[in-house]
């Protein structure tokens, strides 16, 4: 999910996690709904799943020790590429050839590279790999990336006081940061769906998504399917979770990773007698607990 999320936030976050589970084996012990909640607003929701199924394996393989090889890291779920090379270097000072996008921006910058990205990322890894050594392997891959970060910048690049501004092919072209080249950007689809609010006296009707898939494993109001054309989206006994009279509140606008998302909201009071088929009564004054993204914490805000 594409999310805007300031960095006093997730160091707010990192503090909470630390705090609610100081050890991998504490998180492994945690229920993944628990885990879910915690994470709730950040986006990106499988890197939570992903975080709680590596801390079970490091715990049950490992007892509870991260291995110390790229291999052994690269094996554990959620962990890639570059997360197992900055963990090397970082933990273990090994000299890994460590690329995050700030480090992809730099050789781009630094060579000059014409070609645009996706395809450049094996060219600037290649060049990034020149320059690893052995000598403080800990600080290189920390000092690369804040380079990019902190004066290499996407926009208003700070070069008049670059380090290496006297070695860059893109700053001689007099244009900087029109690099990294970038293929356009293909338009994003849109879909369309409903999302039903059922109210009984001071609670309302949540559901978990499915483990696998966009937003796995957190909850939501019930709702029907995400489609790409409006048509397929209309307001359907069949997909609404009882026979109610229906209110639409209004319509929820949410930009996703890969399609911006309209919902519209309606709600409802539970019909007496009415027993969902699968969910649990939440409290209202207690949603803050459950593990609802973004997305549904907008639909609840509107319906309520």
């Amino acid at each position: 999910m594409l999310q805007q999320t300031t960095v006093a936030a997730v160091r707010n976050y990192y503090a909470a996690f630390i705090t609610r589970w100081p050890k991998v084996t504490d998180m492994a012990a945690a229920p993944l709904e628990e885990v879910l909640s915690q994470w709730a607003g950040l986006g990106y929701y499988a890197r939570a799943r992903n975080l709680h199924a590596c801390a079970i394996v490091v715990t049950e393989q490992y007892g509870g020790v991260f291995p110390d090889t790229e291999a052994g890291l690269r094996a554990l779920p959620g962990i890639g590429e570059y997360t197992a090379a900055a963990m090397m270097a970082i933990i273990h000072h090994a000299p890994t050839n460590v690329v995050d996008g700030n480090v992809e921006r730099v050789m781009a910058r630094l060579h000059a590279v014409e070609v645009p990205l996706p395809k450049a990322k094996p060219i600037l890894r290649s060049l990034a790999a020149y320059y690893v050594a052995p000598a403080r392997a800990a600080d290189w891959p920390q000092a690369l990336m804040d380079l990019g970060a902190t004066l290499c910048r996407p926009k208003n690049s700070d070069c008049n006081i670059c380090p290496v501004q006297a070695h860059c092919a893109a700053h001689k072209t007099g244009q900087p940061t029109d690099y990294p080249r970038r293929s356009p950007k293909a338009k994003r689809p849109t879909r369309h769906g409903v999302a039903f609010i059922v109210r009984r006296h001071e609670t309302v009707l949540l559901r978990r998504r499915p483990v696998q898939g966009l937003l796995g494993g957190m909850s939501e109001v019930p709702g029907s399917d995400w489609c790409e054309k409006k048509d397929g989206a209309e307001l359907s006994m069949d997909t609404a979770p009882c026979k109610a009279d229906w209110v639409k509140r209004g319509q929820v606008h949410h930009v996703l990773t890969h399609f911006t998302l309209y919902l519209d909201v309606y709600e409802a009071q539970a019909p007496g007698g009415f027993s969902p088929n699968d969910g649990w009564w939440a409290n209202l004054d207690a949603l803050h607990d459950e593990a609802l993204p973004s997305l549904m914490r907008k639909v609840l805000a509107l319906g309520l």
